[in-house]
This record gives C-alpha cells, sequence and structure tokens, in this order.
C-alpha cells in the first residue's frame, strides 16, 4: 500500500510540475500562434477555390471583414507587447491574403 501511496504522490508532483504557470505560458502562446493561423486560413480556400476557377462563389463580405478586423486587434496586441513571432505571422498573413484578393481582382 505504501508503493501505492507514493507513486499516487509522484504521479500528483510531476503532473503538477507540468501544469506549472512557466507551462502555461508557452501553451498560452502555442495557442496564440494556431489562432493566427486559423483566422487566416478562415478565406483561403474559398480565395483559391475562386482563383482556380473551381467556384465562382466569392465568401462574403462580412466574414472577411470580421477575420481581418480580428486580425487587427490581434496585431496591435503583438506591437504593443513586442512579440515578433506573431507581428512576423500576422504581417505574412497578411501579405498572402492581399496577393491572393489582388490575383483575383486583377485576373
Amino acid at each position: 500500500m505504501n508503493k501505492f501511496l507514493s507513486f499516487i504522490n509522484r504521479v500528483r508532483a510531476d503532473f503538477s510540475a507540468y501544469l506549472s504557470a512557466q507551462r502555461y505560458a508557452i501553451s498560452a502562446d502555442t495557442l496564440g500562434w494556431l489562432a493566427v493561423i486559423v483566422i487566416h486560413a478562415a478565406t483561403i480556400p474559398s480565395l483559391l477555390a475562386l482563383l482556380t476557377g473551381l467556384s465562382d462563389a466569392t465568401p462574403t463580405v462580412e466574414v472577411v471583414l470580421f477575420v481581418w478586423a480580428g486580425l487587427c486587434l490581434l496585431f496591435g496586441r503583438a506591437v504593443v507587447l513586442k512579440d515578433t513571432l506573431n507581428i512576423v505571422t500576422i504581417g505574412a498573413g497578411f501579405i498572402v491574403q492581399s496577393v491572393l484578393m489582388a490575383l483575383i481582382l486583377f485576373k
């Protein structure tokens, strides 16, 4: 029984160490980067389908405006926090989306 309790205490200690504040910061940053990528990817499939001629339906203006507004807010947050990785990630996403929209517009 003592071995079992020792094992439970060791698991609890390891789990507590895993969930320490330092680990949460890394997890929160990773989730933030994934959120930016997913927001950028929200309109890319429909823009690529429109560009290649697979579809003639454009994403609605509201969707594009809300996605860009959210990204602008995240970009502003990254600038205030001086978070270089998010600044570069969001900036690159803006460039890719702008190029796709320009290709569709001037096709």
